[in-house]
C-alpha cells in the first residue's frame, strides 16, 4: 500500500482565506547562471531546507534529480507533517502540489531568473497559493500563529541558502509578501524583509 499515490489537495478543498505568499531574494554577481543554480536546487533539494524546521525526505523518484511525479514527505516542526508531489519542472523552476493530509491545500512554485534591468543579478523566488487544510489548521495558523512563523522561517532560510549557493552577494534580506484573498473578494496585503 505504501506505493499507492496519495490524492492531491488543491486550494479549492481547503478552509479559510486563500493566502498568496512570495518569498524572494536578489543576488548580485552570482557565480552560477539561473539554470546552473536551479539545477543545484533540484538535485539537492533537502539540503536547502532547514532540517530542524522542515526536513524533506524523498518517497518517490530518483535521488539527484527532480521529475514530475516525484514525491517528498516533509517533517515539519510541530504536528504539521505533510507530503508534496512535483507537478512541473523546467530548467529554472519547479512546482509542488500538496497531498492529502498536508496542513495546507494548494501549490508552491520555486523559480530563479535574471533580475530585470540588472545583467549581473538574479532573483530566487518562492510563490505559493494555498488555504489551510481544514478549520483546525486555519485556527492554529492564523489565530495562534505558530504554523505561520515556522513556515516563514523555513522559506526565508531556504532563500538564504540558495543565495549562498549562487556564490554571489544578496542585495538585501529576503522579502516576504502575503496577500490574503477573502471569500468576499477583498484582499489584504502585508510585506516584510
Amino acid at each position: 500500500m505504501a506505493n499507492q499515490p496519495s490524492s492531491e489537495q488543491p486550494a479549492a478543498q481547503g478552509s479559510g482565506p486563500q493566502l498568496e505568499r512570495r518569498y524572494y531574494v536578489d543576488v548580485v554577481r552570482p557565480h552560477l547562471t539561473p539554470v546552473q543554480l536551479m539545477a543545484e536546487v533540484q538535485a539537492h533539494l533537502p539540503r536547502f531546507s532547514p532540517g530542524l524546521l522542515a526536513e524533506f525526505e524523498r518517497t518517490r523518484g530518483t535521488e539527484g534529480s527532480l521529475s514530475v511525479g516525484d514525491e517528498f514527505h516533509i517533517k515539519i516542526l510541530g504536528p504539521w507533517n505533510g507530503s508534496v508531489r512535483v507537478t512541473d519542472v523546467g530548467p529554472t523552476f519547479f512546482e509542488f502540489v500538496t497531498l492529502e493530509g498536508h496542513p495546507e491545500a494548494g501549490r508552491i512554485h520555486f523559480e530563479v531568473h535574471a533580475l530585470d534591468g540588472r545583467p549581473d543579478a538574479l532573483r530566487f523566488e518562492i510563490h505559493s497559493l494555498a488555504r489551510s487544510r481544514d478549520g483546525l489548521v486555519a485556527f492554529a495558523y492564523d489565530t495562534i500563529g505558530g504554523g505561520k512563523l515556522v513556515q516563514e522561517a523555513t522559506w526565508v532560510e531556504f532563500c538564504e541558502r540558495v543565495a549562498a549557493a549562487s556564490g554571489g552577494q544578496a542585495l538585501g534580506p529576503v522579502v516576504v509578501e502575503t496577500t490574503r484573498h477573502a471569500k468576499d473578494g477583498t484582499t489584504e496585503q502585508e510585506s516584510a524583509s
